[in-house]
């Protein structure tokens, strides 16, 4: 979900900004994580954060993932599959995010786990330690922290996804 349906990083950057006199902006370096772009005192802020009840409430939406996912039901199965579990006050959150912005996709087809051990024909994903081991197609969407990745296929944008498997 998050960095690929969900943007976390613009909701960090205003809290972060809320709390600090310093502003963050919003250019991350290729290949960092969002808290290696604050004050070595601070950098834990970010796990403050994605930890509090509610952070994952009002995340905003990637542009065209609704509509694209809402298009690849007609030609796929689609989970939604997150890795929930690392923050375990993000799970009514997401749930409840899903069933506000993406209503057509039932609860039956959405997982919060530890792992993402599914086995399905096609994962898009941001983060490369989901693919390992992973038999499909990973489809890596891209996030600031994964510029420097070049070992799989990567979609910049739902557009590109659309392209792809529509």
């Amino acid at each position: 979900m998050d960095e690929v349906i969900a943007d976390p990083i613009k909701k960090f950057i205003q809290l972060y900004n809320r709390d600090y006199t310093v502003p963050l902006d919003l250019k991350i370096d290729a290949g960092n994580e969002i808290y290696h772009h604050v004050p070595k005192d601070v950098e834990q802020k970010w796990f403050e954060y994605i930890n509090e009840p509610g952070f994952f409430r009002d995340l905003e939406i990637i542009p065209d993932s609704q509509r694209v996912i809402k298009a690849l039901q007609q030609k796929y199965e689609v989970y939604i599959v997150s890795a929930a579990m690392e923050f375990p006050n993000c799970l009514k959150d997401k749930h409840d995010w899903l069933a506000d912005h993406f209503p057509f996709i039932d609860w039956q087809h959405i997982i919060f786990c530890g792992n993402k051990i599914v086995n399905t024909d096609i994962m898009i994903d941001d983060r490369i330690k989901n693919f390992v081991n992973y038999p499909g197609r990973p489809l890596l969407f891209t996030s600031p922290h994964n510029l420097l990745v070049t070992d799989y296929e990567r979609v910049n944008t739902w557009e590109e996804v659309a392209g792809l498997l529509l």
